[in-house]
């Protein structure tokens, strides 16, 4: 744990203090932003206080005594829950703006893990609880520099694989065929080669398929592939590196030569709302202007909508990417939820708008890294159809 991070956070944020609990690993963010060990044991009820200035404070089970012992401060036991109780006021009852981890009406389900009666039971005290959710952010999605450089080394591996994996599409539906199944597990088969590692099978989704933004191809399940077919590729891997970070990419492409009209159509649609979104962020960041997850999403959403496709707009514009392919920073959304978390400097997300329609689906997708001062798109940018 680096204390003295925490302790400058919460001043530079105007907290008083953060208060960390778990009980039965109910919160994996306190034992990473802590460094405790995520194997424990722990039965009972254990917090610790962070105050912005000054010395923490623990408060553990006497059977689980020593649970805390590898972090600073001083400790307090308990036994009854009215001993516990008695202790977690005095503990508290100091700070008036307190962090925890906690999302009002659970707007970010990511950061609101502490269970309702425990803000009730701190709010009695005549504690303000409020949301950890950009301190979340600094201390799970802020990149250091080998991951953003893993991210750079994934990027180059996955930029080589997309155009292969089509090639090798058209090669097979002109020899004989395949399915989606089988491009998946020829795209895993790739990410072996490269030495990268992923999380579920990467989406490879033919006409309706496509349309389906979290389609999963299985061998029970997948569509052969022929002249004519609109197929789309979501593929994401990182490095073996310790804490490397996602590269996160879709791309869209067409076996033949002539696209439809519409499909023509709302690929450039797509594409344009992608381009949007990479640039309200790059606008924002080179202002100098603090800019949160929703206003990015809001405008990608408003320039869809205004092109007669709002409705096919399902989900969020994109999600924070770090050593999780869902990582803990600010995702780029004010539909599934309104994220009013900072995009902080030094983190990655994605930029990925669709339009899904019963017949096929559009989404493009890149991956932005801000630094201070700047945002850039890593990756290569699909500015056509693929003809295949």
């Amino acid at each position: 744990m680096n204390l003295h991070r925490i302790q400058s956070a919460l001043r530079e944020r105007n907290f008083d203090a953060w208060l960390f609990y778990d009980h039965h690993h109910r919160d994996p963010i306190a034992y990473r932003v802590l460094g405790l060990r995520p194997d424990l044991m722990v039965t009972r009820r254990w917090f610790y206080l962070v105050p912005a200035n000054g010395e923490p404070q623990k408060l553990v089970h006497r059977i689980e005594a020593g649970h805390l012992d590898t972090l600073p401060g001083s400790k307090r036991s308990y036994s009854s829950w009215q001993e516990l109780q008695r202790n977690l006021q005095e503990i508290v009852k100091p700070y008036s703006r307190l962090a925890m981890q906690y999302s009002p009406l659970n707007a970010i389900p990511y950061v609101g893990l502490v269970d309702a009666g425990t803000v009730e039971l701190v709010r009695s005290f005549g504690v303000n609880v409020l949301s950890s959710g950009d301190l979340v952010s600094e201390f799970e999605a802020v990149l250091t520099d080998e991951q953003i450089a893993s991210h750079y080394a994934a990027r180059d591996a996955i930029d080589r694989i997309i155009p292969e994996a089509f090639k090798v599409i058209g090669q097979r539906v002109r020899n004989g065929g395949t399915n989606e199944f089988e491009i998946a597990q020829w795209i895993l088969e790739a990410f072996r080669r490269e030495n990268l590692l992923t999380q579920d099978t990467p989406i490879v989704g033919v006409n309706a398929h496509s349309g389906d933004p979290h389609f999963e191809p299985r061998a029970d399940h997948s569509e052969r592939m022929k002249e004519g077919d609109f197929v789309l590729l979501d593929v994401w891997a990182k490095t073996k590196d310790r804490d490397a970070c996602f590269y996160d990419i879709t791309w869209t492409g067409f076996i033949g030569k002539n696209p439809s009209d519409r499909q023509r159509e709302v690929f450039s649609i797509v594409r344009d709302a992608r381009k949007l979104g990479s640039e309200t962020v790059q606008k924002a960041f080179a202002a100098g202007r603090k800019i949160a997850g929703w206003e990015v999403d809001k405008a990608v959403r408003d320039f869809i909508s205004s092109k007669g496709y709002g409705d096919k707009f399902v989900h969020r514009t994109g999600h924070n990417i770090s050593s999780a392919i869902h990582g803990n920073g600010a995702n780029i959304d004010n539909f599934e939820t309104k994220d009013e978390r900072e995009i902080l400097p030094n983190t990655c997300f994605s930029i990925e708008p669709g339009i899904y329609l019963p017949e096929f689906g559009v989404r493009s997708e890149v991956n932005v890294l801000t630094r201070p001062g700047k945002a850039e798109v890593t990756g290569r940018q699909q500015e056509e159809l693929v003809l295949i």
